[in-house]
């Protein structure tokens, strides 16, 4: 899978992030660490004890990683959520948000792994 293909099957934004970062290297530089990042996994886990704030940072952080690197879909899960938790508690939606969060997540580091291992 090239980097442009990538982008289309985690619904994100080639053209952008290409006007942003310029090459396809450099893209690739960034992209292929956001797996590593262990913000999903504290999101995940400060949203199993209920700390709130704690999962907002996590939230706020995995959409700041989508803005800078064009992630349009995950973006938008993202910050839903993060809107969601802004004052440091859930609500009824919560466990919906975190969903779409989840699938969009998914979908993007199978597109991500699938890049670095071509």
């Amino acid at each position: 899978m090239d980097l442009k293909a990538c982008y289309a099957a985690m619904g994100a934004d080639y053209e952008d992030v290409m006007r942003r970062l310029a090459t396809e290297e450099r893209v690739i530089k960034f992209l292929t660490r956001v797996p590593g990042d262990g913000s999903y996994d504290a999101l995940r886990a400060a949203l199993e004890r209920k700390d709130y704030a704690e999962a907002f940072r996590a939230a706020h952080t995995i959409k700041g990683i989508c803005l800078n690197l064009g992630l349009t879909t995950l973006l938008r899960s993202s910050s839903a959520l993060a809107d969601n938790l802004r004052q440091g508690a859930a609500d009824e939606d919560t466990p919906a948000l975190f969903q779409a969060l989840e699938r969009d997540y998914e979908a993007a580091m199978a597109a991500i792994r699938c890049l670095a291992g071509s």
